[in-house]
């Protein structure tokens, strides 16, 4: 993020996912279109929420432990503690991280993004998924492409729907990816639901004017076409853990997986 550059104001007459989330994670930086929402959602969304950034964190973590140091979080969201450059740069401090959203409240909040280790970066841009290419051509500034990177896409690509691709978006961003590479995803499901409560969660966002496409396991399993999932493969979201004790049984509407390039 450049020095001095000006701050866009923030559409409080309309909700966004990440202030959605932000709600659901019980943070303060959302408005009363956000709450609205977040307030109508099943009672289990702020479970699904809490379970889908645990995930974030111990795959960001395993990652890291690999030695990767080399991150690209494409639909960072409000900053919640701990954010992934404070997990990864704990164990490995020459982390270099570059986060990314489109909603201008999270560049307002970004310079809670920007404080880096002394020995390691963090970099933020203000950008939309659906333009992967912009999103990798800043990135190329900060991180070295002829390294492992690991890339981020954690509960943002059932807000793109299908008539935007998501699927090649996705694959624009994987396959600049070096070698050695990993690919860390999460995406909301309706498996696990009724009709009647898939229907009215379909409806609550649509009302608010966001989309939301939630996707069978068969379809999260696409994202991964052509990579090597690391065990223990595509499971719910506390169900993916490597060097912790089994979580509890819980319930959870994420698929999660990690994956190789």
């Amino acid at each position: 993020m450049t020095a001095g550059t000006p701050k866009p104001q923030v559409d409080t007459s309309r909700p966004h996912p990440a202030r959605v989330y932000d709600y659901l994670l019980g943070g303060k930086d959302n408005y009363t279109v956000d709450q609205e929402i977040g307030k109508k959602l099943p009672d289990a969304s702020k479970q699904d929420a809490r379970l889908n950034r645990a995930f974030m964190h111990r795959a960001a973590a395993w990652v890291a432990h690999s030695g990767i140091d080399q991150f690209l979080d494409i639909g960072t969201g409000i900053p919640t503690e701990p954010n992934l450059h404070q997990i990864v740069q704990g164990i490995a401090p020459a982390s270099r991280i570059v986060y990314t959203d489109n909603d201008p409240i999270v560049l307002r909040h970004a310079e809670a993004l920007l404080i880096s280790t002394p020995e390691g970066v963090t970099d933020y841009i203000q950008a939309d998924v659906r333009r992967p290419r912009e999103i990798l051509d800043h990135a190329r500034g900060v991180l070295d492409f002829g390294r492992p990177i690991a890339l981020s896409l954690i509960a943002l690509m059932h807000f793109i729907p299908d008539e935007d691709d998501p699927y090649g978006i996705t694959r624009i961003l994987v396959d600049a990816l070096p070698a050695g590479s990993l690919f860390l995803f999460s995406h909301g499901t309706a498996d696990f639901q009724p009709d009647n409560v898939v229907g009215h969660v379909n409806d609550t966002y649509g009302k608010g004017g966001i989309s939301l496409r939630l996707r069978t396991r068969a379809e999260v399993e696409r994202f991964f076409d052509g990579l090597d999932m690391v065990d223990p493969g595509l499971v719910t979201a506390p169900r993916w853990y490597k060097d912790t004790a089994a979580p509890e049984d819980e319930h959870s509407s994420f698929y999660v997986g990690v994956a190789r390039v």
